[in-house]
């Protein structure tokens, strides 16, 4: 079962977060989101409070929507429903469309959409993080709580502008960073390229202009459906919840509207 954070009442809408991060993540856009819909965040697999999977199952795109499935059975979803995701959470919620767990998945800035290999300097620039917040975290903590050295030290790895992310959640994110247990072997499961171009739900996919994590060549449209809708928003990097939240929310909800209310 994993962990989960839930807010609001009426239809729900799952969120999922990004490599070594956790529900957290979505702290600054679920007061936008949970007016109109039964908002749950869940801590994926490995991350934040939820264990990694058994020593048995790698935490393949596969798996780990399994692992999603079975925990909304638990808590009494009705499938399929809508989901978000950042990142990792974004290909999560794009295979949960392809295997009909999804009505609908929006995915911001989602990994694997690559012809045959994701850009090299992503391994430096996550693992030199990982690094630090496991072996320097007092060092890495000192940097965010800077203004000017955490937007230098995030503007990569989450987006520019990160001056703009309150100090507690920089040092939530340094600490959920640190702890993910399952982060090595989720990363190595996850580079592969990911191809669904059967999927019939709505599939909304946005990356940013400055995100310099994925880069042009790791957006491939024919990798997906020719009706996903394709998204190019201005100024957003990686990780754009605590720059835009409120962009972020209408993002979300644009992407289910279409969907009748339950």
């Amino acid at each position: 079962m994993w962990h989960y954070a839930e807010t609001g009442s009426g239809r729900p809408l799952i969120l999922l977060h990004g490599i070594g991060m956790s529900h957290a993540a979505w702290n600054p856009v679920t007061p936008y989101l949970s007016s109109t819909r039964r908002v749950i965040a869940f801590d994926v697999a490995g991350f934040g409070q939820t264990p990694p999977l058994p020593p048995a199952t790698p935490p393949k795109i596969s798996n780990l929507v399994e692992g999603l499935a079975h925990s909304l059975r638990q808590i009494g979803i009705q499938l399929p429903v809508d989901i978000a995701g950042n990142s990792l959470g974004g290909l999560i919620a794009i295979e949960a469309a392809r295997r009909g767990i999804a009505q609908s998945a929006v995915a911001i800035s989602p990994p694997c959409l690559w012809k045959k290999r994701g850009a090299i300097h992503v391994h430096y620039v996550f693992s030199s993080l990982r690094f630090m917040a496991r072996n320097c975290p007092a060092l890495l903590k000192a940097t965010t709580r800077i203004p000017f050295l955490r937007a230098l030290a995030l503007a990569i790895p989450i987006s520019v502008g990160s001056r703009r992310m309150p100090v507690t959640d920089a040092l939530r994110a340094v600490a959920d960073l640190s702890a993910a247990t399952a982060f090595e072997e989720t990363f190595h499961h996850t580079r592969c390229p990911f191809s669904a171009t059967e999927i019939t739900a709505p599939v909304t996919v946005a990356f940013g202009t400055r995100d310099w994590i994925l880069t042009k060549g790791s957006r491939r449209r024919a990798n997906l459906p020719a009706s996903t809708t394709w998204i190019e928003k201005k100024g957003w990097g990686h990780v754009p919840m605590w720059i835009d939240p409120q962009g972020v929310s209408q993002l979300i909800l644009a992407g289910i509207r279409q969907l009748p209310t339950q």
